[in-house]
């Protein structure tokens, strides 16, 4: 198990105070409970419960764990000569362009032409991904492809220079010839710096062709070629699982931009670089072969994601889905087929005779609807007939595939803190029967910074009901993992790096404190706990629509003889914010006509509270009803009625995060409903044409969530605690069905003097676990959880 030292001194003594030992029960009442039963084990916990997804996103691939410090390499970004620069001395000159007219090889068909004139030195100069990071006595591996024109006779001298121009390592490449060949030089830096470069200089007149410049760090995790510290933090883990390699780079924006496995895998100079859809070039330097092998360097279960022939924007004909379905069954014979096969053995040639064993394959990536519904089954029925053993996972967007088994359910889920603790009962009800579940992505995205101790809560809440559940709940991966910090397309990432540092969220240390203390199976538990917090009582009004198009009318917000809002639409749009979708209004009301989800128009004050809130409402289209928002305090703390939802089959409150009161109902098209919501406190009604549809009462929050297991091979208790409360909640610890525990037990805990804190590059373990041992005396034990805390207790029982 990792110790590991507490970021900040002040922090470590407000912790301590809070861990210090209670008064015996008689002393201080407890104002919770909790109630193990350790002689009754339930179910047998997933070994596969805790995973990672790995997508290329935020340069997480380029720029990140794959470590070429050279950016555009094979000069195929773009026609210009992106991220290289010219400098000249002396009274030379130089021009440099992009080339196509003899190409490298047919995968690579650009190349750089260096045109040098004059008396004086030309150099092409290339910074890499905001500096190259090096390292005082490391070696650095170069390579380029070459050839010469013009009677130039070269040497080409090759250094890595520090950001200010210090010589830190050099070489020279002689014997140049009119082909086409490849140099390699071995550097090793004098000193280091975190922001060098790497400077390809000359003073010969003539022409030269340049492809495929790479430095790359001799020093790689394991050897296989990947950056060490990266690695580490992903080792740190623990993982049981990779999923890879998205996520929407599996779709792509479109089918020409969409992660193609067979194009990232052989010669690194023949994988064509292709335009991510997170916006930036991606050279598959880290392809199909080198995730498979990571994986196993990480001793996890390689999940792979296969397109289903959708995109974004395009769905691929039924009578053309024959090499998709077949890319699916190379790519498992790659992974695992005998090196007498013709992919098992490209396997072998690529070094690795022994199969990947790959055992789980999931069918696209948060594809839905019909398109899928028709798709799936050809994967599924396909995979199967020739490898049984393989679990395949489904997409849950929007349904789940009627027509063809489904072994597990892919859910995903971003929102805020409040959202997640809210949920951590959601699979206490799912159907045991049912298909199993994979959270393949989940994390705290809003109201908690750029990744707070808040939001890290939150999300330990929730695992503590997947972990309580894993009998239902097999796989569940954090996403996204990764962030280069000077290219964030993604608000929240778990760990964040740049050239030569790293550091992983308060939520990084969440994953790590669970998956490095797995139980072998649930151990019963109950909590009691003071209720902490509840859906807000007030906020504005709103009304949207998913994947439907409609019209509102006749809006008003009343309270008793009051009107608080009026809109009849006779000046357009004005005092609505409008999210998403294509708005107007038109013959006195507010018409929304794209079919894309999550459409919002919200007014108001977000301070209105216990008030009616009634209006009309047409459905013009599409798929599904209404979205009638209350409660509305920001984007992602609201309330909404959903009408007609989840394919026009039901009428549900979404109060809090929680999906609740669910009741079978449908919409027309084409006729108008009179809908009125009514809220007092904590109370909810809402009416459908006059007809009462829900009475509800906004969920509360307790203070306490936890579970419980047991490891078989240590013979410990491991119980985590959650306390999402800003304040320290005092226990009474009750474990039953033992004769007591060796003390001292151990006890792993995360928190921070505010619940905003947040670690960054400058202070990476502002926050993080700290351990320590307490006292424990027979099977009651009194204690106070931290507010804001996640606690893993490690419990040896008396023999």
């Amino acid at each position: 198990m990792t110790h590991l030292k507490f970021g900040s001194g002040l922090a470590l003594l407000v912790l301590l105070n809070l861990l210090s030992p209670l008064p015996t029960p008689s002393c201080a009442a407890a104002e919770a409970k909790l109630a193990i039963q350790v002689d009754r084990p339930g179910h047998a916990i997933a070994p596969t419960l805790w995973g990672i997804f790995f997508e290329d996103i935020n340069l997480s691939t380029d720029g990140g764990i794959y470590p070429e410090l050279v950016r555009n390499r094979s000069f195929e970004d773009s026609e210009k000569t992106e991220n290289w620069s010219l400098v000249t001395s002396g009274s030379a000159s130089g021009e440099m362009a992009i080339d196509s007219t003899k190409p490298l090889n047919p995968m690579n068909r650009r190349c750089l032409r260096l045109k040098i004139a004059g008396d004086g030195q030309v150099s092409l100069v290339n910074t890499g991904y905001w500096g190259m990071a090096i390292f005082k006595g490391d070696s650095y591996l170069f390579s380029m492809a070459a050839r010469r024109g013009d009677g130039f006779n070269g040497p080409l001298t090759v250094t890595i220079e520090s950001k200010s121009g210090q010589k830190l390592a050099q070489s020279q490449i002689e014997g140049l010839g009119d082909n086409w060949k490849t140099f390699t030089l071995e550097l090793q830096a004098a000193e280091s710096d975190p922001q060098g470069r790497l400077v390809i200089s000359t003073a010969q007149k003539g022409t030269v062709w340049l492809d495929m410049v790479s430095l790359l760090p001799k020093k790689t995790w394991k050897n296989h070629g990947l950056r060490p510290d990266l690695c580490e933090m992903l080792d740190g883990l623990k993982p049981a699982f990779v999923r890879f390699p998205g996520g929407c780079w599996v779709e792509g924006d479109d089918l020409e931009h969409m992660n193609h496995w067979k194009n990232t895998i052989g010669d690194v100079a023949c994988r064509k670089p292709l335009w991510n859809i997170w916006g930036y070039w991606a050279t598959h330097g880290l392809g199909y072969h080198e995730y498979l092998q990571m994986s196993e360097d990480l001793g996890a279960e390689p999940l792979f994601c296969i397109n289903v022939g959708m995109s974004h924007r395009e769905v691929i004909p039924m009578d053309q889905m024959g090499q998709w379905v077949q890319d699916a069954l190379d790519a498992i014979e790659y992974a695992n087929g005998p090196t007498h096969t013709v992919w098992g053995g490209l396997r072998a040639r690529n070094g690795h005779p022994a199969p990947f064993n790959l055992k789980y394959l999931e069918i696209g990536n948060e594809n839905g609807g019909p398109a899928y519904n028709a798709r799936y089954p050809l994967f599924y029925h396909a995979i199967k007939a020739k490898y049984p053993a393989i679990h395949l996972i489904a997409n849950d967007w929007g349904g789940i595939p009627k027509d063809s088994p489904v072994e597990i359910v892919d859910e995903h889920y971003y929102n805020n803190p409040d959202f997640f603790i809210h949920q951590a009962n959601r699979y206490d009800s799912y159907n045991r029967n049912g298909p199993k579940i994979f959270v393949g992505e989940y994390a705290v995205t809003s109201g908690s910074g750029l990744g707070n101790l808040r939001g890290a809560i939150g999300e330990a809440a929730f695992m503590t009901g997947m972990e309580r559940n894993s009998d239902v709940v097999v796989m569940a991966s954090y996403a996204p993992l990764f962030v280069n910090v000077n290219h964030k397309r993604w608000p929240i990432n778990l760990i964040d790096f740049d050239s030569s540092r790293v550091f992983g969220l308060p939520s990084y240390y969440v994953q790590q404190m669970f998956s490095q203390n797995r139980g072998d199976v649930v151990l019963p538990l109950e909590v009691d706990s003071p209720v902490t917090g509840s859906s807000p009582k007030g906020g504005a009004v709103g009304v949207g629509t998913w994947l439907t198009q409609a019209e509102y009318k006749d809006i008003k917000v009343t309270r008793g003889n009051e009107t608080l809002f009026a809109s009849d639409f006779s000046q357009g749009t004005g005092g609505w914010k409008l999210r998403g979708g294509d708005w107007k209004t038109q013959d006195g009301a507010l018409r929304q006509t794209s079919n894309r989800e999550n459409v919002r128009a919200i007014a108001g004050d977000k301070n209105w509270s216990d008030y009616t809130l009634t209006l009309k409402a047409r459905k013009l289209s599409g798929a599904e009803g209404f979205l009638i928002l209350f409660r509305v305090q920001n984007e992602n703390e609201k309330c909404w009625w959903n009408i007609g939802g989840w394919g026009n089959k039901r009428h549900a409150l979404e109060m809090g995060g929680v999906n609740g009161h669910e009741v079978t109902g449908s919409i027309e098209t084409g006729r108008w409903y009179d809908i009125r919501v009514e809220l007092k406190g904590d109370l909810v009604r809402c009416y459908l044409d006059g007809k009462l549809i829900h009475d509800a009462t906004a969920p509360a929050m307790k203070s306490l969530y936890a579970s419980a297991s047991r490891d078989h091979t240590s013979g410990e208790v491991i119980l985590k605690v959650v306390n999402v409360a800003n304040d320290p909640v005092s226990t009474e610890i009750k474990f039953n069905g033992v004769n007591g525990f060796r003390s001292p037990a151990q006890a792993i805990v995360l928190t921070s003097e505010n619940s905003t804190d947040e670690n960054t590059i400058e202070s990476p373990t502002k926050v993080a676990p700290v351990t320590q041992p307490v006292e424990i005396k027979g099977t009651t034990v009194s204690h106070r959880f931290p507010g804001n805390s996640l606690t893993v207790f490690r419990l040896q029982p008396e023999k």
